[in-house]
Protein backbone atom coordinates (compact mmCIF):
# COMPACT_ATOMS: atom_id res chain seq x y z
CA UNK A 1 0.00 0.00 0.00
CA UNK A 2 1.32 3.48 -0.92
CA UNK A 3 2.65 5.48 2.16
CA UNK A 4 -0.09 8.32 2.79
CA UNK A 5 1.56 11.67 3.26
CA UNK A 6 1.00 15.51 4.04
CA UNK A 7 4.29 17.99 2.71
CA UNK A 8 4.86 20.88 4.73
CA UNK A 9 7.04 23.01 2.53
CA UNK A 10 9.07 26.10 2.19
CA UNK A 11 9.47 26.03 -1.84
CA UNK A 12 12.55 26.30 -2.33
CA UNK A 13 14.06 24.24 -4.78
CA UNK A 14 14.80 21.47 -3.33
CA UNK A 15 11.20 21.45 -1.66
CA UNK A 16 10.36 21.58 -5.97
CA UNK A 17 12.00 18.13 -6.24
CA UNK A 18 10.75 17.20 -3.13
CA UNK A 19 6.70 17.79 -4.75
CA UNK A 20 7.52 16.35 -7.94
CA UNK A 21 9.12 13.27 -6.30
CA UNK A 22 5.58 12.50 -3.81
CA UNK A 23 3.46 12.94 -6.55
CA UNK A 24 4.93 10.79 -9.65
CA UNK A 25 6.01 8.01 -7.29
CA UNK A 26 3.26 5.04 -6.41
CA UNK A 27 4.70 4.26 -3.33
CA UNK A 28 3.53 7.54 -2.47
CA UNK A 29 -0.35 8.90 -1.62
CA UNK A 30 0.03 12.67 -1.74
CA UNK A 31 -2.90 13.73 0.70
CA UNK A 32 -2.03 17.66 0.86
CA UNK A 33 0.69 19.83 0.76
CA UNK A 34 1.41 22.65 3.43
CA UNK A 35 3.39 25.43 3.28
CA UNK A 36 5.57 27.98 5.83
CA UNK A 37 7.63 30.78 5.94
CA UNK A 38 11.16 29.71 5.46
CA UNK A 39 13.22 29.79 2.05
CA UNK A 40 11.17 32.69 1.25
CA UNK A 41 7.92 34.87 2.93
CA UNK A 42 5.39 32.71 3.24
CA UNK A 43 3.26 34.51 0.17
CA UNK A 44 6.25 33.83 -1.88
CA UNK A 45 6.74 29.74 -0.80
CA UNK A 46 2.55 29.43 -0.79
CA UNK A 47 3.03 30.38 -4.54
CA UNK A 48 5.94 28.51 -5.49
CA UNK A 49 4.22 25.47 -4.23
CA UNK A 50 1.01 25.92 -6.58
CA UNK A 51 3.64 26.57 -9.25
CA UNK A 52 5.08 23.75 -9.03
CA UNK A 53 2.33 21.71 -8.56
CA UNK A 54 0.69 23.76 -12.46
CA UNK A 55 3.61 23.04 -14.01
CA UNK A 56 3.98 19.88 -13.51
CA UNK A 57 0.42 18.65 -14.03
CA UNK A 58 -0.36 17.79 -10.30
CA UNK A 59 -4.01 18.14 -9.58
CA UNK A 60 -6.47 17.31 -6.73
CA UNK A 61 -4.03 18.22 -3.81
CA UNK A 62 -4.84 20.50 -1.68
CA UNK A 63 -2.64 23.26 -0.32
CA UNK A 64 -2.59 25.81 2.44
CA UNK A 65 -0.89 27.82 3.20
CA UNK A 66 0.93 28.17 7.33
CA UNK A 67 2.72 30.01 9.71
CA UNK A 68 4.44 33.43 8.49
CA UNK A 69 6.97 33.51 11.11
CA UNK A 70 8.45 31.53 13.92
CA UNK A 71 7.15 30.75 17.24
CA UNK A 72 9.64 33.33 18.57
CA UNK A 73 12.49 35.64 16.98
CA UNK A 74 12.71 36.75 13.94
CA UNK A 75 11.79 35.77 10.69
CA UNK A 76 15.27 34.37 8.47
CA UNK A 77 14.89 33.51 4.86
CA UNK A 78 17.18 32.35 2.08
CA UNK A 79 17.25 34.85 -0.48
CA UNK A 80 21.08 33.99 -0.72
CA UNK A 81 20.34 30.52 -1.68
CA UNK A 82 17.29 30.65 -3.28
CA UNK A 83 16.48 33.83 -4.85
CA UNK A 84 13.85 36.75 -4.50
CA UNK A 85 11.28 34.79 -5.60
CA UNK A 86 12.16 31.43 -3.89
CA UNK A 87 12.73 29.51 -6.81
CA UNK A 88 15.02 31.64 -8.86
CA UNK A 89 16.05 30.46 -12.57
CA UNK A 90 13.17 29.29 -14.66
CA UNK A 91 10.77 31.57 -16.28
CA UNK A 92 7.29 30.38 -14.45
CA UNK A 93 4.70 31.83 -16.88
CA UNK A 94 3.12 35.35 -15.53
CA UNK A 95 -0.41 35.48 -13.97
CA UNK A 96 -1.83 33.14 -11.21
CA UNK A 97 -1.29 29.37 -11.15
CA UNK A 98 -4.26 27.65 -12.39
CA UNK A 99 -3.72 24.96 -9.11
CA UNK A 100 -5.78 26.99 -6.19
CA UNK A 101 -5.16 27.45 -2.69
CA UNK A 102 -7.16 25.53 -0.59
CA UNK A 103 -9.30 28.21 1.54
CA UNK A 104 -8.19 26.39 4.53
CA UNK A 105 -5.35 27.36 6.71
CA UNK A 106 -2.76 24.89 6.92
CA UNK A 107 -3.57 23.73 10.80
CA UNK A 108 -6.94 23.03 9.71
CA UNK A 109 -6.20 21.01 6.60
CA UNK A 110 -4.12 18.65 8.10
CA UNK A 111 -6.62 18.52 11.23
CA UNK A 112 -9.28 17.14 8.39
CA UNK A 113 -6.79 15.46 6.47
CA UNK A 114 -5.98 13.47 9.87
CA UNK A 115 -8.93 12.91 10.99
CA UNK A 116 -10.50 11.89 7.12
CA UNK A 117 -7.65 9.40 6.30
CA UNK A 118 -8.32 5.88 7.00
CA UNK A 119 -4.86 4.88 8.45
CA UNK A 120 -2.23 6.95 10.22
CA UNK A 121 -0.48 9.54 8.05
CA UNK A 122 3.26 10.51 7.55
CA UNK A 123 4.20 13.95 8.02
CA UNK A 124 7.43 14.81 5.96
CA UNK A 125 8.15 19.10 7.01
CA UNK A 126 10.98 20.09 4.78
CA UNK A 127 11.35 23.82 6.29
CA UNK A 128 11.23 25.30 9.70
CA UNK A 129 8.76 22.95 11.66
CA UNK A 130 6.42 26.05 13.08
CA UNK A 131 3.22 24.48 11.44
CA UNK A 132 3.63 20.77 13.07
CA UNK A 133 4.93 22.13 16.55
CA UNK A 134 1.60 24.12 16.20
CA UNK A 135 -0.41 21.42 15.16
CA UNK A 136 0.91 19.32 18.02
CA UNK A 137 0.24 21.89 20.41
CA UNK A 138 -3.53 22.86 19.08
CA UNK A 139 -4.53 19.00 18.81
CA UNK A 140 -2.62 16.85 21.28
CA UNK A 141 -5.44 14.49 20.41
CA UNK A 142 -4.57 13.58 17.24
CA UNK A 143 -0.93 11.64 17.62
CA UNK A 144 -2.75 8.99 17.21
CA UNK A 145 -3.28 9.46 13.45
CA UNK A 146 0.51 10.36 12.98
CA UNK A 147 2.26 7.67 11.95
CA UNK A 148 5.58 9.55 11.82
CA UNK A 149 7.69 12.76 11.22
CA UNK A 150 10.32 12.59 8.29
CA UNK A 151 12.14 15.63 8.51
CA UNK A 152 14.37 17.49 6.47
CA UNK A 153 17.08 19.37 9.11
CA UNK A 154 19.99 19.41 11.57
CA UNK A 155 22.87 17.93 11.48
CA UNK A 156 25.12 15.09 13.05
CA UNK A 157 28.25 17.94 12.25
CA UNK A 158 28.25 21.47 11.86
CA UNK A 159 25.56 24.21 10.17
CA UNK A 160 25.18 26.33 6.73
CA UNK A 161 23.56 29.21 8.44
CA UNK A 162 25.80 29.60 11.48
CA UNK A 163 28.80 27.28 12.22
CA UNK A 164 26.75 25.31 14.78
CA UNK A 165 23.30 25.77 13.11
CA UNK A 166 21.47 24.43 10.01
CA UNK A 167 18.68 26.73 8.62
CA UNK A 168 15.29 25.14 8.97
CA UNK A 169 16.58 24.26 12.41
CA UNK A 170 17.71 27.99 13.53
CA UNK A 171 14.53 29.62 11.88
CA UNK A 172 12.47 28.28 14.65
CA UNK A 173 14.31 26.36 17.49
CA UNK A 174 11.68 25.86 20.02
CA UNK A 175 9.46 24.28 17.40
CA UNK A 176 12.13 21.91 16.15
CA UNK A 177 12.63 21.47 20.22
CA UNK A 178 8.77 20.55 20.41
CA UNK A 179 8.43 17.90 17.48
CA UNK A 180 12.09 16.69 18.39
CA UNK A 181 10.52 16.10 22.22
CA UNK A 182 7.24 15.10 20.92
CA UNK A 183 7.99 10.95 21.70
CA UNK A 184 6.44 10.82 17.79
CA UNK A 185 8.64 8.56 15.99
CA UNK A 186 10.88 10.97 14.21
CA UNK A 187 13.85 10.34 11.52
CA UNK A 188 16.12 13.33 10.79
CA UNK A 189 17.78 14.14 7.51
CA UNK A 190 20.69 16.44 8.48
CA UNK A 191 23.22 18.04 6.36
CA UNK A 192 25.67 15.31 7.03
CA UNK A 193 23.04 13.01 5.02
CA UNK A 194 21.92 15.23 2.14
CA UNK A 195 25.06 16.58 1.20
CA UNK A 196 25.77 13.01 -0.27
CA UNK A 197 23.31 13.72 -2.45
CA UNK A 198 24.52 16.58 -4.75
CA UNK A 199 23.29 17.55 -8.71
CA UNK A 200 26.15 16.98 -10.44
CA UNK A 201 26.72 17.86 -14.22
CA UNK A 202 26.00 13.99 -15.03
CA UNK A 203 22.53 14.49 -13.25
CA UNK A 204 21.77 17.57 -14.62
CA UNK A 205 22.44 16.26 -18.12
CA UNK A 206 20.42 12.82 -17.55
CA UNK A 207 17.80 15.01 -16.88
CA UNK A 208 18.12 17.34 -19.91
CA UNK A 209 18.07 14.75 -21.89
CA UNK A 210 14.30 13.24 -21.11
CA UNK A 211 13.36 16.65 -23.68
CA UNK A 212 10.39 17.88 -21.87
CA UNK A 213 9.28 21.33 -20.88
CA UNK A 214 8.99 20.30 -17.35
CA UNK A 215 12.28 18.79 -17.86
CA UNK A 216 13.51 21.30 -18.46
CA UNK A 217 12.08 23.91 -15.52
CA UNK A 218 13.88 21.48 -13.61
CA UNK A 219 17.48 22.19 -15.17
CA UNK A 220 17.25 25.74 -14.93
CA UNK A 221 16.06 25.17 -10.92
CA UNK A 222 19.36 22.94 -10.70
CA UNK A 223 21.48 25.35 -12.51
CA UNK A 224 20.74 28.74 -10.37
CA UNK A 225 20.67 26.39 -7.36
CA UNK A 226 24.46 25.09 -8.41
CA UNK A 227 25.36 28.75 -9.05
CA UNK A 228 24.24 29.80 -6.03
CA UNK A 229 25.90 27.12 -3.71
CA UNK A 230 29.18 27.90 -5.81
CA UNK A 231 28.76 30.96 -4.87
CA UNK A 232 27.95 31.19 -0.76
CA UNK A 233 29.48 27.73 0.11
CA UNK A 234 31.87 27.36 -2.48
CA UNK A 235 30.21 23.30 -3.20
CA UNK A 236 31.17 21.94 -6.84
CA UNK A 237 27.44 21.05 -7.41
CA UNK A 238 24.04 21.77 -5.17
CA UNK A 239 23.18 18.97 -2.64
CA UNK A 240 19.37 18.22 -2.82
CA UNK A 241 18.53 18.32 0.61
CA UNK A 242 14.26 17.77 0.85
CA UNK A 243 14.01 14.71 -1.45
CA UNK A 244 15.74 12.02 0.62
CA UNK A 245 12.56 12.56 2.91
CA UNK A 246 10.76 10.87 0.28
CA UNK A 247 13.16 8.74 -1.32
CA UNK A 248 13.43 7.10 2.03
CA UNK A 249 10.08 6.30 2.47
CA UNK A 250 9.80 5.14 -1.25
CA UNK A 251 12.96 2.92 -0.96
CA UNK A 252 14.32 2.49 2.81
CA UNK A 253 17.26 0.55 1.81
CA UNK A 254 18.59 4.29 0.06
CA UNK A 255 19.42 5.76 3.38
CA UNK A 256 21.64 4.03 6.76
CA UNK A 257 20.16 5.31 9.68
CA UNK A 258 21.25 5.70 13.35
CA UNK A 259 19.26 5.44 16.57
CA UNK A 260 20.27 9.02 18.67
CA UNK A 261 19.28 11.35 21.22
CA UNK A 262 19.00 14.28 19.48
CA UNK A 263 18.76 17.99 21.62
CA UNK A 264 17.98 21.52 20.61
CA UNK A 265 20.00 24.02 21.67
CA UNK A 266 17.56 26.85 22.44
CA UNK A 267 20.27 29.21 24.46
CA UNK A 268 23.66 29.47 23.41
CA UNK A 269 25.15 32.95 22.03
CA UNK A 270 27.37 31.07 19.62
CA UNK A 271 24.72 27.75 18.65
CA UNK A 272 21.31 28.71 19.26
CA UNK A 273 19.67 26.03 16.57
CA UNK A 274 22.13 23.55 16.78
CA UNK A 275 20.91 19.62 17.15
CA UNK A 276 22.59 18.34 19.46
CA UNK A 277 23.07 14.08 17.78
CA UNK A 278 24.60 11.77 20.60
CA UNK A 279 25.49 8.77 18.72
CA UNK A 280 27.54 7.67 21.16
CA UNK A 281 25.03 7.37 23.87
CA UNK A 282 27.35 9.53 26.54
CA UNK A 283 23.90 11.37 27.53
CA UNK A 284 21.91 8.46 28.52
CA UNK A 285 18.99 9.75 26.99
CA UNK A 286 16.97 7.52 25.17
CA UNK A 287 18.02 6.89 21.76
CA UNK A 288 14.51 7.55 20.49
CA UNK A 289 15.43 10.03 16.85
CA UNK A 290 16.13 7.84 13.90
CA UNK A 291 19.09 9.89 12.34
CA UNK A 292 20.04 9.60 8.64
CA UNK A 293 23.85 8.69 8.39
CA UNK A 294 24.79 7.12 4.77
CA UNK A 295 23.10 7.86 0.97
CA UNK A 296 22.66 5.68 -2.26
CA UNK A 297 23.04 8.81 -3.91
CA UNK A 298 22.62 6.77 -7.38
CA UNK A 299 19.78 5.40 -6.36
CA UNK A 300 18.42 8.56 -5.15
CA UNK A 301 18.91 10.06 -8.09
CA UNK A 302 17.11 7.35 -10.09
CA UNK A 303 14.03 8.21 -8.76
CA UNK A 304 14.32 11.90 -9.37
CA UNK A 305 14.90 11.67 -12.79
CA UNK A 306 12.28 8.98 -13.26
CA UNK A 307 9.81 11.23 -11.25
CA UNK A 308 10.50 14.04 -13.77
CA UNK A 309 10.23 11.86 -16.83
CA UNK A 310 7.28 10.23 -15.29
CA UNK A 311 5.34 13.83 -14.92
CA UNK A 312 6.53 15.22 -18.10
CA UNK A 313 5.14 12.81 -19.90
CA UNK A 314 1.61 13.53 -18.36
CA UNK A 315 1.68 10.07 -16.59
CA UNK A 316 1.34 10.87 -12.45
CA UNK A 317 0.33 7.95 -10.71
Amino acid sequence: MPVPVILDCDPGHDDAFNILLAAANPAIELLAITTVAGNQTLEKTTLNARRVCSVAGIRGVPIAAGRDRPLHGPRRIAEDIHGASGLDGPGFAAGEPDVPLDPRDALTLVRDTLLAHPAPVTLVPTGPLTNIAVLLLAHPELAGRIERIVMMGGSTERGNTTPAAEFNILCDPEAADIVLRSGLPVTMFGLNATHQAQATPEVVARIAALGTPLSGLCVDLLTYFASTYREVFGFDAPPLHDPLTVAHLIDPTLVGLARAAVAVELTGTHTRGATVVDLHGVTGRPADVEVAMDVDADGFWDLIVDAVRVLGEGRAT
